[in-house]
This record gives structure tokens, sequence and C-alpha cells, in this order.
């Protein structure tokens, strides 16, 4: 187990574990979602899956949205590979910047499966759809997540092109 910890990044533990039990322990404080795991092992993993949905929430949700309405305003990416190559420090402020992304989908999630138990009393009979709603979500998720990380990617691939010609 330390072994496995030790090989997680400060991003990893920041961005994905910190959230996820973070997550896990309020939603079963608050809701009759039992998140908290008894073995750690189990735990570690489940708690690290939970942090990824809640950071790629934030990724596709939270970002876009504190975009639109001018919360948000980014430098162009070209700008930001090419300074970031020069100072390092600016790897460390995207993780922090990242990490309270993170923490911003966290607390927005929570509010989210609260008011879903809301609904839920009100409309029993949605206990029965709680596997399929919950695995359609996940998986568009991880769907547009896919895309965007294509596109991030592909993106950084043509910034590198272009400064190279």
């Amino acid at each position: 187990m330390k072994e496995l910890l030790d090989k997680l990044s400060s991003y990893n533990i920041f961005n994905y574990l910190l959230p996820g039990v973070l997550f896990s322990v309020l939603v079963s404080k608050m809701t009759k979602l039992e998140l908290i795991q008894k073995d750690l092992a189990v735990g570690v993993f489940v708690y690290y899956f939970v942090g990824l949905i809640v950071s790629r929430f934030g990724s596709l949700i939270i970002e876009p949205v504190l975009k639109k309405f001018n919360f948000l305003k980014y430098a162009d990416y070209n700008d930001f590979i090419s300074v970031s190559e020069k100072d390092k420090k600016i790897e460390i402020l995207s993780e922090s910047n990242n990490m309270y992304r993170t923490f911003i989908a966290t607390f927005i999630l929570i509010v989210l499966v609260k008011f879903y138990y809301i609904l839920v009393a009100k409309w029993p009979f949605l206990i029965d759809w709680n596997d399929w709603i919950l695995v359609i979500l996940i998986m568009g998720i991880f769907l547009f997540s896919y895309r965007k990380q294509t596109n991030y990617i592909t993106k950084r691939i043509n910034s590198k092109k272009t400064s190279n010609e």
C-alpha cells in the first residue's frame, strides 16, 4: 500500500484522492449514500475514482460555465506552452488552479447529490433508476473527458509544430 501511495504525484493526491475522500465523507454524512470504505486498499481506489469523476465534472462543467460568465479568462494556449517551458512555476500554479476547480466541483456535486435525494423523496420511482442514472452520467463524463483530452493533445501537438516551423 505504501508503495502505491508513494507513486501518486502531488497532482493525483490533491486533484483526485483528497477531493474523493472529502466528497465521500461529506456525502456519507449528509445523505443515505454510504461511500466510506472499510478496507483501506479498496478505499484508496474508490476515493481516487470518485475524485477523478469530481475533477472531470469540474473540467467539463464548472470551468466552461465560469468562462461563459466571464468569471475566468485564460491566456492563449500557445503563450501558456511557451511561458511554461521557461517558467516551471506555471506548472505548479496550474496544478493549484486545477485543485481549486476540483474543490468547487466537490461542493457543487455534494449539493446536487443532496438535491437528488430530495427529488427521490418526492418521486420514489427514481430509486429504481439509481444505477442506470449513475452509469450513464459517469459514462458521459468520461466520454466528454476523452474528447477534451484528445483535443488538448492535438492542440499541444499543433502548438509544437507551429513553434518549430
